[in-house]
């Protein structure tokens, strides 16, 4: 009976053999699927995949966009406060103007009067003391008044110009061309190519 349970013993070890692998081996090809799965489980970008990229691609666009309306709305904000800058020289200087020609109108009748007081003193008495005196005033303030920017119309002799002169009468006379200003009655002048003043004349022809 033994020998026949070591010839029973020896054939299946015989039979083993000829059947090729051994029966543990599939146990190790089971382990070996876990490993592969684990390993398609993975994502595919990593921990420096293209999702992180596309993170920091996105926030640097926000950051150019937000620049890009701070650099508009300040630019916007420039424009503005310029325009605004011109504006209001533009209307200081308007005002400017607009006080010294009321300012030189107010003054233009005392010219007036000196013109008339002096033209009315005889040629004999114009070396008198005082009336040189007040000749010497009356140029200064002609003066004062050209440094301002305030001329004299040319009237006497000259074509008539609507635009500078005001005709209060009208006569015919040959010797003077058509409308010609043959008298000036009132001087008239300009502050700064503006008419203060026009001229109180009489037109011939």
């Amino acid at each position: 009976m033994v020998e026949e349970t070591i010839q029973e013993e020896e054939l299946l070890r015989q039979a083993a053999k000829a059947g090729g692998e051994p029966e543990h081996a599939e146990p190790e090809a089971e382990e070996a699927a876990p490993e592969q799965e684990a390993s398609e489980e993975k994502p595919s970008g990593g921990p420096f995949g293209g999702s992180g990229r596309e993170k920091k691609k996105k926030k640097k666009d926000k950051l150019e966009e937000k620049i890009e309306e701070l650099e508009d709305r300040v630019m916007r904000q420039m424009a503005e406060f310029d325009n605004f800058r011109k504006r209001t020289e533009k209307e200081k200087s308007h005002m400017y103007e607009v006080g010294a020609r009321d300012v030189i109108e107010k003054i233009l009748p005392v010219v007036d009067n000196f013109e008339r007081g002096l033209a009315a003193v005889p040629q004999e008495e114009r070396e008198n003391p005082f009336m040189e005196g007040m000749d010497k005033i009356y140029k200064q303030l002609l003066t004062t008044l050209t440094d301002l920017g305030v001329k004299p119309i040319e009237a006497v002799g000259q074509e008539f110009d609507p635009n500078f002169h005001n005709a209060v009468m009208h006569v015919e006379d040959e010797e003077l061309g058509e409308n010609t200003i043959a008298e000036e009655f009132q001087k008239g002048y300009t502050y700064r190519d503006t008419v203060v003043r026009h001229s109180m004349v009489k037109v011939a022809n």
